[in-house]
């Protein structure tokens, strides 16, 4: 009796060390039974959602309604594998422009921020979008906006943003938001082997300010879109490489930062990234906006003038600042390295083909 009550005592001892520690006592395990009938059940305005914490496999002729939310450090590690099944919130469903997949930090209470990590999603058919969050669900959210105002904001809204995320073999067809949406402070992403695709009323993938160190590698990009299929606003040392876009005519990928929306200053500026290897195929040659564009916008927006005075970041300065960027070895078919606009020296534009 004695040895037991020690040893229980002794496990508790180690289970609340792991905790202080910050280290997770074990890996998510595989959902039961009733999670995935509810996953599958029907969405409805009372129960739309589903909180995922434990690794989830789909068959691949499951249609699902309701949307997908991963928050929080309890999340970390989890696989969402759907094996070819759809995730639908397209229109006329209950969880019409809402995201069909919403991979969060959550703050509890006056507590600190809980960021999830080291997540798999892969082969699904998504009808809809993917959103990953931060401190808010875009640059003018109220907590981003707030830690805008302080000097080492990259760095808290970095270490606040969900990280090492894996985003494999997915179809995202869009119906009015951008399909994919990389939030404030969001890390080392990787999308690889996707097509993103349908129409949206901005950019296929937006990598928003003060995200660094995402991977975009062997995607196709064919959004129906007025915008340019990726736009990198105020995201840096990221690498988009071996992706194919199709008839890109409203624009590839530009670079900028988005100076004083909302009010928020913008710290980060869209350097160093690799853009290497990818192809560009067009259709038409009249009427084209650049393929990749470094400094698109250079403070030519009324708003760049809406965040408070302060001695840095886009409030110092409206400029862009795409600077120390790599362009290279990307093909063009249906039109020339022309379309790859650059209006700084310390830019790499070398290597690039086409007719």
């Amino acid at each position: 009796m004695f040895a037991g009550t020690k040893f229980a005592a002794l496990s508790a001892g180690l289970f609340v060390l792991f905790l202080s520690l910050g280290l997770s006592a074990a890996k998510p395990v595989q959902c039961d039974a009733s999670i995935y009938q509810r996953v599958r059940a029907p969405a409805t305005k009372q129960d739309a959602t589903v909180e995922l914490s434990c690794n989830l496999t789909l068959s691949p002729g499951d249609i699902i309604t309701k949307r997908l939310i991963l928050s929080g450090a309890a999340a970390s590690g989890t696989v969402l594998d759907c094996k070819g099944a759809t995730l639908d919130g397209s229109r006329g469903t209950v969880n019409f422009s809402r995201p069909s997949i919403l991979i969060r930090s959550t703050k509890p209470g006056n507590g600190a921020w809980s960021a999830p990590s080291d997540i798999t999603v892969r082969d699904c058919v998504i009808k809809g979008a993917v959103r990953l969050q931060g401190l808010g669900t875009n640059g003018q959210a109220k907590a981003v906006k707030a830690s805008s105002l302080t000097e080492d904001h990259t760095a808290f809204a970095q270490a606040s943003a969900p990280a090492n995320i894996l985003l494999s073999a997915l179809t995202i067809v869009a119906d009015e938001r951008v399909p994919l949406y990389i939030g404030p402070g969001v890390t080392k992403v990787r999308v690889e082997k996707s097509t993103l695709t349908g129409q949206s009323n901005g950019p296929g993938l937006y990598l928003d300010a003060e995200s660094a160190e995402n991977t975009i590698s062997e995607n196709r990009f064919a959004v129906e879109s007025p915008r340019e299929q990726i736009a990198i606003d105020g995201s840096a040392r990221n690498t988009i490489s071996a992706n194919t876009f199709d008839n890109p005519v409203r624009g590839g990928i530009f670079l900028y930062r988005n100076c004083g929306e909302g009010g928020t200053i913008r710290h980060q500026k869209p350097q160093h990234n690799t853009i290497s290897g990818n192809m560009f195929e067009y259709r038409r040659t009249f009427l084209v906006k650049p393929a990749v564009w470094m400094n698109s916008r250079n403070g030519l927006r009324l708003y760049c003038f809406r965040d408070p005075a302060h001695p840095f970041g886009s409030s110092l300065s409206s400029q862009d600042f795409a600077q120390f960027n790599t362009v290279t070895g990307n093909r063009f078919t249906g039109a020339t390295p022309s379309l790859i606009w650059n209006s700084d020296p310390s830019n790499i534009v070398t290597g690039n083909s086409g007719q």
